[in-house]
């Protein structure tokens, strides 16, 4: 089973009179079978944390280390985590001009499995998962997220999640701008996935109703760079009602 160990992890970035750190001792376990929701209010360090393990070059780890299944990512490049097993759906996706969106998973898909997939075969994947996702197959002749809105560009990285079927799965805010339609078919989709047992997910959100979809395991409430609390499902429930006020409080 994929294992993605964070410990003591401590982040920065560069700022006007040196380096700023953001991410302040991380300790966190997901495995493949585990949903977790990292929870916790703006500017906490959520996307710090997930693009550090995807290894955004604005974030420097300073120190505390990054393993999946017992190997360092930290001295990965970014393809290499991806193809490691390592899975970022973006908060804000980007558009890709001039590549359309089935040669970026076919590719993308080639990476990652080691061999370009039957062309047949790969025809047929692409439309039952876009199908799931209720895409319009004309979408996959589409240049990568241009035009699309953003519950479109929230659809194509789930149908990304789908298709690479990753070790971990990092999912920053996948909720944010979706109406209540388009929350249901994106949940599914990760649902699919998680049925697999295959994955372990790492779900960013700031808050629960995407979790009435998609039922975590874990949560963790983040706040000032680091995990202050950890339960289950009825964690999720408390920051609903309570907030996360009394968490701001908490010492370091």
């Amino acid at each position: 089973m994929a294992t993605l160990e964070i410990r003591d992890l401590h982040v920065a970035v560069e700022a006007d009179g040196g380096p700023r750190e953001i991410l302040s001792g991380v300790d966190l376990t997901v495995r493949a079978g585990e949903t977790h929701a990292l929870m916790g209010p703006n500017g906490s360090g959520k996307s710090t944390l997930a693009y550090s393990i995807a290894g955004h070059p604005k974030y420097h780890v300073t120190s505390g280390s990054v393993t999946l299944d017992g190997s360092d990512i930290l001295a990965l490049s970014v393809d290499a985590r991806a193809r490691a097993g390592v899975f970022l759906a973006m908060q804000y996706p980007v558009e890709v001009p001039g590549v359309s969106l089935s040669n970026f998973l076919r590719t993308s898909v080639t990476a990652v499995r080691g061999e370009a997939p039957k062309l047949r075969h790969w025809i047929k994947e692409l439309k039952e998962s876009m199908s799931g996702l209720s895409m319009d197959a004309s979408f996959a002749e589409r240049n990568v997220n241009e035009g699309f809105s953003g519950g479109e560009r929230k659809r194509s990285e789930i149908l990304q999640f789908e298709l690479l079927g990753p070790k971990i799965a990092i999912l920053d805010e996948t909720d944010s701008g979706l109406d209540v339609d388009a929350l249901r078919v994106v949940s599914e989709g990760i649902n699919r996935v998680r049925a697999k047992g295959e994955t372990g997910t790492l779900l960013i959100t700031h808050f629960t109703r995407i979790l009435r979809y998609v039922q975590p395991d874990f949560v963790h409430v983040f706040v000032a760079g680091r995990v202050v609390e950890e339960g289950g499902p009825e964690l999720a429930e408390r920051l609903e009602n309570e907030g996360y006020e009394k968490f701001l409080g908490v010492p370091a």
